[in-house]
This record gives C-alpha cells, structure tokens and sequence, in this order.
C-alpha cells in the first residue's frame, strides 16, 4: 500500500520483496505523483491505482481481494516505510506452515522490526491481565504469541481472511491491525512474532525522547484517527472488557502527552477532542 510516497524507498521496498514473491500487487491510495510510471513493472504484478485517498484498509482489502482472485494461499501486507529482510518471507512462511501442522488455527505471522530513530527493536504486544506485556525476542528461533501485529510485514492465510472476513474501511487508518487481530483471536484464531524474521519499519513521522523511550509522533490528523479509532473498538460488544479499559486508558495518556509535549499542542488537543467526539457519535470514514 503506497500514498505520496519517497520514490527512491519504494523501489528499494519493490527491490527487497519482489524476488520473495510469487506475486507483487501496489495498491496506491491516490498520491500526487504517479506511482505507476516511477516503479519498475517487471518487478510487479499490478499496479493499482484508486486515484482518491479512501484509507489504508480499502487499500489493503482491494489488495487481498486481487491475491485471493489469482488463487494465492498468503497474503503479505507491507507498508510503503518497510523493508523487508532477503529472507523475511520465507521465515515467515515456515513459522505459519509449523504451526498448522501442529494443529493450530493461525490468523497471522509478523516479523520482528527495528526502527532507526528508536534505540531498541520495536516489542512484541500481549495483554496479561490489565497490563500490555512488551515481549522481546530472546532467541532468533523463538515464536512470540501475540495478541496483534502491525500491518505491515503481516503475512495471512487466506482462508484465515474467510473465516475472519476483511479490514473494516470505515475505520480508515490507524487501529485496523490492532481490530483485525483482535477479531481474529476472539475467534480462536493466534497471532505469532517470529522472531527469526526481521524487517526495517518506520513507526510515526518522527520520534521525540521520553526518559529512556523514544515515542513515535504523528501529524494531529493522524492522532484524530488513533483516538477516535481506539474509542469506535472500545464500543464494540465483542471486544473483552481488559482490552476495553487498556484502550481508554490509553487514550488518556495520548490525549494528554500529545497535547502538552508535541507542536502545535493547541491543534493535536483539538484534534484528538474532535477525534474522541467523533468516536462515541460513531462518525467514522475519512475525516
């Protein structure tokens, strides 16, 4: 999935997977260049351009609704800010195959990423009682049970996608991952970190210290989309009631740190306001 991307990491994103695939589908999301003349077709599938913005999780079902029609088993979704390492797919591949030999329903593998702006390679997320447990990789081999995993460098089962069904679009962006898993899990389906498989990510525009963590910043749009999205997940009857306080309580220390410690502060409290507004009226789409 791409929108207004660096030209140059798209090609080397192109570069890094497409010899990993069977097949490469870009679903560009209505940039204002064209992606399709600055990308080398031989090295793709497809190129499909929508020509308008309508989010992330349009993009992506559009992108597994082309795979599941070439009779593909996985699909694997990447970010435009990814790379992948030469041999991610296949670890990844391997991780998925064990695990439903051993008789497990899985709804999706992920690599273990880093990002350069951060000092420490990006956890592992399990919920344990009322707390979110950030698991690190102690060994290349090991497996990670997870509750979700980011998009990007997720590879699915198709029949996983069957039985769980698609990305919700009306969420747009932000929280469809951390949704889908959910979902997912609720209907016995697990989510694994293979640690083994390791992938370059880019998490946020840009990262400011905080104590010994590096946090990840976005634009005050973006923050509308994470509170209003987070409060949307809360609302659902499905969702467990640990994950429902997490959520909030998360929201909480959002709305709070963005609005205090990031420029301009007055434009990310009015937007995430407006965000958390739009959550309970259910107002959803693209803002």
């Amino acid at each position: 999935m791409s929108y207004n991307p660096d030209i140059d990491a798209l090609r080397h994103l192109v570069a890094a997977v497409a010899p990993q695939l069977d097949q490469l589908f870009i679903v560009d999301n209505g940039s204002r260049l064209n992606v399709s003349s600055s990308i080398n077709h031989g090295m793709c599938t497809e190129i499909i351009e929508l020509g308008d913005n309508y989010g992330i999780a349009r993009a992506q079902n559009i992108g597994i609704e082309r795979a599941r029609s070439t009779g593909s088993s996985f699909v694997l979704l990447l970010d435009q800010d990814s790379i992948p390492a030469s041999d991610m797919v296949a670890k990844l591949l391997a991780a998925v195959l064990a695990k439903q030999e051993q008789g497990y329903q899985v709804a999706c593998v992920g690599p273990h990423y880093t990002d350069s702006r951060q000092r420490d390679a990006a956890p592992f997320i399990r919920l344990e009682g009322l707390k979110l447990k950030r698991q690190i990789c102690s060994a290349s081999n090991t497996l990670v049970d997870v509750d979700f995993l980011i998009a990007s460098g997720c590879l699915i089962p198709i029949s996983t996608i069957d039985a769980v069904g698609m990305m919700v679009e009306d969420m747009f962006i932000d929280y469809v991952d951390i949704e889908w898993g959910l979902r997912a899990q609720q209907l016995g389906y697990r989510s694994y970190g293979v640690c083994a498989a390791t992938m370059k990510h880019a998490l946020g525009d840009e990262s400011i210290a905080f104590g010994k963590r590096h946090v990840p910043v976005h634009s005050p749009l973006r923050h509308y989309y994470h509170i209003r999205n987070a409060i949307w997940l809360c609302r659902q009857k499905w969702i467990p009631s640990q994950w429902k306080f997490v959520l909030m309580w998360r929201v909480a220390r959002q709305f709070a740190f963005f609005s205090l410690m990031t420029s301009p502060r007055l434009e990310h409290a009015r937007m995430m306001a407006l965000g958390l507004l739009h959550g309970v009226v259910n107002r959803m789409g693209r803002r």
